[in-house]
């Protein structure tokens, strides 16, 4: 969808860092789902997520499933039968 098309006000930037502003923005819809859009294209297309699937993203997000992503850190090792992420392992 157009994030256009879910207006301009609500947008919040969660995730600033030090990338020039170049970053994801959210904005929580009234019926509960979540828009994302990249700030340097407002009027681009919008991602839009169900409450379960960022529920989902972020408790997996907060467990490192997703830190394989990141340069400095080790990844999980999902393979274990727990396939919990404190079990790691040298990347």
């Amino acid at each position: 969808m157009p994030a256009k098309h879910l207006g301009a006000e609500g947008w919040r930037k969660p995730w600033s860092g030090p990338n020039g502003g170049a970053c994801v923005e959210v904005l929580k819809l009234s019926d509960g789902r979540v828009a994302l859009r990249q700030s340097t294209d407002p009027d681009g297309p919008a991602l839009i997520y169900t409450p379960l699937e960022i529920e989902t993203f972020i408790q997996g997000a907060k467990a490192g499933a997703a830190d394989f992503l990141l340069t400095t850190r080790t990844e999980p090792n999902l393979t274990t039968p727990a396939g919990t992420a404190t079990d790691w392992r040298a990347a």
